[in-house]
């Protein structure tokens, strides 16, 4: 069992990576097409609306960066962090629906860590780069 485990774990790097950021990907892109919505909600979270080019950047270009996995471990260890600060700036309320935003974040800030542990793999151009 541990050799197909072995055997698929390149790819197994590749789709994991994929599926952690593809939402960061999109979530930046949504933001962008409705820019001064976002502005809106982040002031009203008490978050400067002006932050948000920098939210877009982290969100679309760090998503990319993890697909890609360029200077993954570096990238991962900002993106569980950006994704602990969201989730106890905008997620900390006590209904449901919160919770569990909080915890989602939480759990992809998880995913992240994993990443900065283990690195991209061989499907990387992190490993194209050390191949170099």
């Amino acid at each position: 069992m541990n050799k197909f485990f072995d055997s698929t774990k390149p790819y197994s790097d590749l789709v994991g990576r994929i599926l952690i950021a593809a939402m960061f990907v999109v979530a930046g892109g949504g933001k962008i097409a409705a820019y001064a919505a976002t502005q809106g909600y982040m002031q009203s979270a008490g978050v400067p609306g002006s932050l948000l080019p920098l939210v877009i950047l982290v969100e679309v270009g760090g998503g990319l960066a993890i697909i890609l996995g360029l200077y993954t471990r570096l990238v991962a260890v900002l993106m569980a962090g950006f994704s602990i600060i969201t989730a106890l700036l905008f997620h900390a309320g006590h209904d449901q629906v919160s919770q569990i935003m909080l915890m989602k974040n939480f759990g992809l800030a998880g995913g992240f860590l994993f990443l900065v542990a283990n690195g991209a793999g061989r499907l990387s151009l992190d490993a194209l780069r050390s191949r170099k």
